[in-house]
């Protein structure tokens, strides 16, 4: 049997972002409808970790709304992860929380971050398009510092928010080029609120992207599918295990519900794997 790896993603800090990226309905911008709060308590991200833990999560991600970190996030983050290491054996700690230098990845690597993950999104010449207030390379930077602090990169991209296939193409091209350990793929879930709108992607097209970065990778990096994971393969799961996905994110996304943990627990093993407990 082949192993199927679960990620639980916890949005800690949510809706209070300036920048202007036209998919995220974490933008204070576009005033979506969507659950806004400042800073969770460690306790509670402690008590989530556990939970997430217990249906067989491996990865455990910390996400923060903003375009990056500054010393108060920094210093939260870090003290999130000396929590979570304290009270669990054996969890794969990821923070997400936008662009970083490398004093501030290293400092988060020395108080149990063990990945840090930052997506490209989509092409430069398509992100300068719908986002204004930072750049794309930026981002790639971001996870070039990830590299050179010693922490695992988990880096990937939103698919089907209008971009052409050229777009898809060099978003893929980067990834790779990245060498990441990990890669999150995306499938965009429209938002009347939001000004980027959907490109409709189909599920064929969703597998062609899913192998082209499974064959671009090797077969070691862990490929995930995230985000609108559901509407695009709800009873079709198979599909993209058998192109070369191999980790979901199991629980609620940043700001929309996903699927019920035991549901897709189930799904997997009635497909004939095993849920992964070590990369």
């Amino acid at each position: 049997m082949s192993n199927i790896y679960l990620c639980a993603i916890n949005n800690v800090l949510s809706g209070t972002c300036s920048e202007d990226c036209g998919f995220c309905t974490q933008s204070v911008k576009y005033h979506a409808d969507i659950e806004r709060y400042n800073y969770k308590s460690i306790d509670q991200i402690v008590s989530e970790a556990k939970m997430a833990k217990s249906f067989g999560a491996f990865g455990y991600c910390l996400v923060t709304a903003g375009k990056g970190l500054d010393d108060k996030k920094t210093e939260f983050i870090a003290k999130a992860a000396r929590a979570v290491k304290k009270e669990i054996e054996d969890i794969h700690l990821i923070g997400c929380n936008g662009t970083a230098d490398l004093d501030q990845l290293n400092y988060l690597k020395k108080n149990g971050i063990d990945s840090y993950n930052h997506n490209l999104e989509t092409s430069p010449w398509y992100y300068e398009k719908i986002c204004t207030t930072h750049s794309w390379d930026e981002r790639y930077q971001t996870c070039e510092n990830t590299k050179l602090a010693g922490l695992a990169l988990c880096s990937g991209g939103i698919f089907g928010m209008g971009e052409e296939a050229d777009d898809r193409d060099e978003l893929i091209r980067a990834i790779v080029s990245l060498e990441p350990n990990s890669v999150p793929i995306n499938f965009f879930l429209p938002n009347k609120a939001l000004p980027v709108k959907s490109s409709n992607l189909t599920q064929d097209e969703a597998l062609t992207i899913i192998k082209e970065i499974r064959d671009g990778l090797g077969a070691e990096p862990i490929v995930m599918i995230a985000g609108g994971r559901e509407p695009m393969f709800e009873g079709d799961e198979q599909k993209m295990f058998a192109v070369g996905a191999n980790a979901i994110v199991i629980g609620d996304y940043l700001t929309t519900k996903g699927e019920d943990a035991l549901k897709d627990i189930k799904m997997i093993k009635d497909l004939g794997f095993n849920i992964g407990t070590r990369c």
